[in-house]
C-alpha cells in the first residue's frame, strides 16, 4: 500500500523541520518585554509629572539653584525665575545660604553661577557671606556632585533644590545619588509636555543604569 508524501503510515501528517521551533514562547516573551517597558515608561512619566506639581520646600540649611543660561552676565528668564524663587526662600528664613551653580559655554564672558551670584547680591540683596558658587558644572550631575563635596565640607546636610518643575524629579534623584539630603521646591514656571517626555527618558534610563553612568554616556 502506498502512502502519500508527508503522511506517516497511520495517517498523521509529518512535521516539517521549521515547525519544531518554539515560536510561541518567544513571541510571548517579546510581548511581555514590550508590556514591561510600556508600564515602566508610564510609571516614570507619572513620577516626573507629579514631581513637577509638588513643592516640598521647608526649613533647610541651603537652597541650591540649578544652573540655566545667562547672556553676558544677565540671567535668562529661566535662570531669573529660579533665582527669584531661591531669594524668596532666603528672605522667608527657610534657608540660611543660597548656592548657585553652572559653568560657562564656549565664548561666554562669565559663568552661569557668577551671573546668578551678582543677581542675588545686587538685585535681591543677599549678603556675600550667605552665597556660595559652583562655577564648573555643565550638567545637573556635575553641578550637584561638586556642590555635595563643598557642602559636606561645611557640614551642611539638608538642602532644597530650586529648578523648573519639569526638571524636579531628575534633580532630586541625582542629588540623592551624590549624597545630598534633598527636597525640591520648583518654580512656578510651566511644564510643557515635550519637556516632561524628554525628562521621562532621562529619568527612566538614569534609574536603570545610574545617573553617573548616564552622564558618562552623554558626554
Amino acid at each position: 500500500m502506498k502512502h502519500s508524501e508527508g503522511v506517516d503510515p497511520v495517517g498523521v501528517p509529518k512535521r516539517s523541520l521549521g515547525s519544531s521551533i518554539p515560536s510561541r514562547p518567544i513571541s510571548r516573551l517579546a510581548s511581555l518585554v514590550v508590556l514591561v517597558a510600556v508600564v515602566y515608561a508610564a510609571v516614570t512619566f507619572g513620577q516626573v509629572w507629579w514631581a513637577s506639581r509638588a513643592d516640598h520646600s521647608g526649613r533647610a540649611t541651603a537652597a541650591v539653584v540649578l544652573g540655566a543660561a545667562q547672556y553676558n552676565g544677565t540671567p535668562s528668564p529661566v535662570l531669573q525665575g529660579r533665582l527669584d524663587h531661591a531669594a524668596a526662600l532666603y528672605l522667608e528664613d527657610q534657608v540660611e545660604i543660597v548656592v548657585v551653580t553652572g559653568g560657562g559655554q564656549a565664548g561666554d564672558l562669565t559663568t552661569e553661577a557668577k551671573a546668578a551670584y551678582d543677581y542675588l547680591r545686587n538685585i535681591a540683596g543677599i549678603p556675600d557671606e550667605r552665597l556660595r558658587l559652583e562655577v564648573d558644572g555643565t550638567s545637573t550631575f556635575e553641578e550637584l556632585a561638586a556642590v555635595a563635596v563643598f557642602l559636606r565640607a561645611e557640614g551642611v546636610g539638608e538642602v532644597v533644590l530650586v529648578t523648573d518643575p519639569y526638571h524636579a524629579r531628575r534633580a532630586l534623584l541625582v542629588a540623592r545619588e551624590v549624597g545630598l539630603d534633598a527636597v525640591v521646591s520648583p518654580t512656578d514656571a510651566g511644564a510643557p509636555l515635550s519637556r516632561l517626555v524628554r525628562e521621562t527618558v532621562a529619568v527612566g534610563v538614569g534609574q536603570l543604569i545610574g545617573f553617573r553612568r548616564l552622564e558618562r554616556l552623554a558626554s
